[in-house]
């Protein structure tokens, strides 16, 4: 299987993935963003519904026949177990669908957005530089609480689930500060595009050169 050149994507929550991902994409990267794929797992007929239902029971599926997501955050947040169940069944499709598009993708480089990256070491195979997107706890706080209808309580909780900030940062290979506004966001992506697009341009070269010295 082909694996590009591979930036893992990560931050607390509330710190600005979703907007970061969004201007490497406009700057020609390929993202891969595993919470779209959990969200297109879980939805109406997705891949991983059957198995949640026969999991946790059918009060944990919505009207509509998603997931029910309300309850299920509840759920996992309160019972330690229940969540490992639930990663059980998500992780390894998440994964699967992940490494599919990560080996096509015809970019140059591809960011593979995880918001637990460093926490569970996953995609350490693939990935060769950790992007760390950063702000301040308050503004953490405020972007999701915002943003989802999440309680401030709700929100710490999250918080206190993920790895630390100064951790975040200090297992970083580059920060991507979002303390400011989109613009400034998009300055200090665009400085990084570059460095990507000659990082990705010397693995090709050397890839290239290692396959030719084979008989």
């Amino acid at each position: 299987m082909r694996v590009p050149f591979c930036i893992g994507l990560t931050g607390g929550i509330g710190c600005g993935k979703s907007s970061a991902a969004q201007i490497f994409r406009e700057l020609g990267a390929a993202v891969v963003d595993t919470d779209d794929i959990a969200h297109e797992l879980t939805r109406p007929g997705g891949g991983a519904i059957a198995a949640i239902r026969r999991e946790f029971g059918a009060h944990c599926i919505a009207a509509d026949g998603g997931l029910d997501r309300t309850r299920v955050r509840q759920l996992v947040f309160a019972d330690p177990a229940a969540r490992k169940r639930l990663e059980a069944i998500l992780h390894p499709l998440i994964r699967r669908e992940s490494q599919v598009r990560i080996a096509a993708a015809q970019q140059p480089y591809v960011v593979v957005v995880v918001p637990l990256l460093l926490e569970t070491g996953a995609y350490g195979e693939l990935i060769k530089r950790v992007l760390v997107v950063d702000c301040d706890e308050a503004q953490q706080i405020a972007r999701a609480t915002r943003r989802s209808g999440l309680s401030v309580d709700e929100v710490r909780a999250i918080m206190a689930a993920q790895l630390p900030r100064a951790n975040r940062l200090a297992a970083a290979d580059d920060v991507l500060r979002n303390d400011t506004d989109l613009k400034a966001l998009r300055r200090e992506a665009e400085a990084l595009h570059a460095k990507y697009l000659a990082l990705a341009r010397q693995g090709l070269r050397g890839a290239a050169s290692r396959s030719s010295d084979n008989p």
